[in-house]
């Protein structure tokens, strides 16, 4: 799968494509529904060469997902890009398009583990201290997995791209940055125990 438009901006080797997918936690799933294009957010994470998607056991896009087709985005927004026409105003940004047929990972103890690496990744150490998943948990649970096979990355990260004759015009060019983080953690009304930390969420945090 090649880019057409904007051809420069194309990438097509995995440690590109790798390090986008491992900075997001959304994708958008693009499927055929009754003949009906349809694209639902959800959370992913990557283990190796595969993508994994997972949710209810009936939801309709993990069902479709599992017998045909689908398309797979994740994007970040890094930069409103000001020139000093509106024609040429921009974002930078990081994405990557997959294509491929997911499949379905019915073993309960490899859904178990699958999901554990990603909760594990989210939030390092967080999962040894929760109760224990149930069997019929695991069964009320859908986990798909996507080769990454057929993929590509396209990524805007450079400044105003202004016509020449524009640089004396009035007007403020450049570029306004725009980031993910994390805030500070909440408690609900059931923690009690002063002792208990909140989890460090690796994702978006430095270091």
């Amino acid at each position: 799968m090649r880019v057409e438009r904007l051809r420069k901006r194309g990438h097509y080797d995995r440690e590109t494509i790798d390090a986008i997918l491992d900075a997001g936690l959304i994708c958008h799933v693009g499927f055929v529904h009754e003949r009906a294009p349809i694209v639902i957010p959800t959370l992913y994470w990557r283990e190796g060469d595969h993508v994994y998607l997972h949710g209810s056991a009936v939801s309709r896009m993990l069902d479709t997902a599992r017998r045909s087709p689908v398309c797979v985005t994740v994007t970040h927004i890094d930069a409103l890009v000001l020139t000093r026409s509106a024609f040429h105003h921009s974002v930078n940004y990081r994405s990557v398009v997959l294509l491929g047929h997911p499949e379905e990972i019915p073993d309960p103890a490899a859904k178990e583990a699958h999901l554990r690496t990603f909760m594990e990744g989210l939030m390092p150490g967080r999962w040894d201290g929760l109760r224990p998943v149930k069997p019929k948990e695991l069964k009320a649970t859908r986990l798909l997995h996507m080769p990454i096979d057929e993929a590509s990355a396209k990524i805007r990260d450079y400044g105003p791209a202004d016509d020449k004759a524009d640089f004396n015009w009035p007007s403020w060019g450049g570029l306004i940055p725009v980031e993910t983080r994390i805030g500070t953690p909440q408690p609900d009304e059931h923690v009690r125990d002063p002792g208990l930390k909140p989890p460090r969420v690796a994702k978006f945090s430095p270091g």
